[in-house]
């Protein structure tokens, strides 16, 4: 186990706060086996569980050996959680924590936090302020209401899990568009329902699974202040306000979630989904830069997998500069993101100054990007509208057209090649619908 990530969890204060939230919660442990990815819930035919301090400490000991890094909870609070039938039962779930998971990453944080604003400003035009805390999960954004902002007389009416899940999903319905658009300009952005029996999601001040960053609370009024960096493993800033909540504040949303509801078509039983792969057959900017970037690359150097690794860097350093203006320096390191474990060096690749690391991945606010990454963030993406390979092969002709010089010129790649099909990929390049300009501007 990490010594860093063991020393993390043995921390009173940190050891208190996830003890304190995931009380009578069902718990699940992430950790590196010698076959890979280990995700444990069991321990000796009992559902994990802590109850103090204590226990959560004699847990990570325990599990010393799965090189434990990330702990999640479940949405619901059972009556008891002993045994396999306790997990089992949704009978047994007393409240539910209405939640929602805007996934991102690291390079793309300000979208996710765009993304959760405004969750919150749905939330509080429907009164529901106090008891509202965010949480930043390491490569996203936890919106939740506090549990105890649902009344005992409301559960005795509906069960926790179909009010919560009422809430989170009539919220999606009425954002959609607003989330649509932002999901556009954000290849990597997400936002889903996480209202499921035994769905778990990231306890407070957990390690996050792949970066080094912690989960740390903070409250609506703090988002404009927020940055990543108040997630460092070893300075974190995280408030404990979480536990905060006026009981019964949310029960008009969730009545009136629940009679909208009635006339509304969920995109899936207890899911909704708000992404790039909801576009309606549109290409964001994002996912339009990097397939033209690793076209570039890939024509100009012939290596395909370094190719991926530019594409998504010069993807994710146009996009920043772009929030930036046109200051921002090519090799900078965007605000709140690790600097490199692995030393990088600055070369110039088609004209750009860029880092490479001592693997030969391109490096960008001090993460590798790498193959895996873009096909994660870009490729699939793609392929939720069109066919990837299909893409990726149109791609190569329409670059094919311009000389090497425009190739290899940032600049003049940007203004003839990237700009004129930014926003009609697909009828311009693939379905080569005839532009209304003539090709003078291309030679």
């Amino acid at each position: 186990m990490d010594p860093r990530i063991e020393a993390h969890y043995y921390r009173d204060e940190v050891a208190r706060e996830i003890a304190d939230f995931s009380r009578n919660r069902w718990l699940a442990l992430e950790g590196e086996g010698a076959e890979g990815r280990v995700f444990i819930r069991w321990w000796r035919g009992r559902p994990i569980t802590v109850s103090s301090p204590h226990d959560l400490k004699a847990l990570v000991r325990s599990f010393r050996g799965l090189n434990l890094r990330s702990i999640y909870a479940t949405v619901g609070i059972y009556r008891r959680a002993e045994r396999r039938e306790d997990v089992e039962d949704p009978g047994n779930v007393v409240a539910v924590t209405p939640s929602w998971d805007v996934d991102a990453s690291l390079e793309d944080w300000e979208a996710a936090v765009e993304a959760a604003r405004l969750i919150v400003e749905f939330l509080e035009e429907h009164g529901v302020t106090e008891s509202v805390y965010l949480k930043w999960s390491g490569e996203g954004v936890h919106v939740h209401i506090h549990e105890g902002a649902l009344s005992a007389e409301l559960l005795a009416r509906v069960t926790p899990l179909k009010a919560a899940h009422a809430i989170v999903e009539y919220s999606l319905h009425k954002l959609k568009e607003s989330l649509l658009r932002l999901a556009s300009e954000h290849a990597v952005l997400k936002v889903e329902n996480l209202m499921e029996h035994k769905r778990v999601f990231t306890v407070p001040l957990s390690v996050h699974r792949r970066v080094d960053k912690v989960a740390v609370c903070f409250k609506p009024d703090q988002l404009d202040s927020f940055d990543p960096s108040w997630a460092d493993l070893t300075n974190f800033k995280h408030d404990t306000r979480w536990r905060e909540h006026r009981e019964g504040e949310a029960d008009q949303l969730a009545l009136e979630a629940l009679r909208a509801l009635g006339g509304l078509q969920p995109s899936s039983p207890v899911r909704t989904r708000v992404g790039a792969e909801e576009r309606r057959g549109r290409l964001g900017r994002f996912q339009v830069m990097a397939l033209l970037q690793a076209a570039r690359y890939y024509l100009l150097m012939g290596d395909l997998e370094r190719a991926k690794s530019f594409g998504l860097n010069r993807a994710i350093f146009y996009a920043w500069a772009k929030r930036r203006g046109r200051g921002a320096r090519p090799g900078a390191r965007p605000p709140g993101t690790r600097a490199p474990r692995k030393a990088v060096k600055r070369v110039k690749v088609a004209g750009e100054e860029v880092y490479v690391s001592e693997d030969g991945w391109f490096v960008m606010g001090g993460v590798e990007q790498r193959p895996a990454d873009y096909d994660r963030q870009v490729a699939s993406a793609i392929s939720g509208v069109v066919p990837y390979e299909e893409a990726w092969r149109r791609a190569l002709e329409y670059l094919r057209q311009f000389p090497r010089s425009v190739l290899e010129d940032p600049q003049e790649f940007y203004r003839r090649a990237y700009e004129p099909v930014r926003d009609e990929f697909l009828d311009r390049v693939l379905r080569r619908r005839p532009r209304s300009s003539t090709l003078d501007e291309f030679l």
